[in-house]
């Protein structure tokens, strides 16, 4: 599972955050940071045919500093790419962004959602839990006093 990530590194800079993330990153203008941030970008390293395990991305439609488009490529390269029967998903909350300052209700939501997909790819069941009925009688281990 991944979230907000930048995964085609050569691109990013022409994003509406681009420029900022030069100084951190590099530039593909320069011969030298180009190799540099090519031989790192996720998007630029899957192979066809690959046999990739389940992949959950998450991003947020509303993301000033990571491009939603980012998760959105990299879903569908991998898509293509996959050569196994793992899911390769993608899930947007168009009302958060990058995470930070989303109310309550979208992290638990992102929560529920992400355990979920571990669950699922862990094989683990849901049970439904055992129901009791009240019973009047106190617990054998307790004893009233006499």
């Amino acid at each position: 599972m991944t979230s907000v990530g930048i995964y085609d590194m050569l691109r990013v800079e022409l994003s509406p955050n681009g420029l900022f993330n030069i100084t951190e990153f590099g530039t593909v203008k320069d011969r030298a940071q180009y190799d540099a941030l090519y031989a790192y970008s996720p998007y630029h390293h899957v192979q066809d045919g690959t046999a990739y395990p389940a992949v959950l991305f998450t991003t947020g439609g509303n993301d000033p500093r990571v491009d939603p488009m980012n998760s959105r490529k990299m879903t569908a390269r991998l898509q293509a790419a996959n050569g196994s029967d793992h899911p390769i998903l993608l899930r947007t909350d168009a009302k958060t962004g990058h995470g930070v300052g989303s109310p309550l209700s979208a992290r638990n939501a992102l929560a529920a959602d992400q355990y979920s997909f571990f669950f699922s790819q862990l094989g683990v069941k849901y049970r439904e839990p055992a129901t009791r009925t009240p019973s009047m009688k106190p617990p054998a281990e307790v004893h009233a006093s006499r």
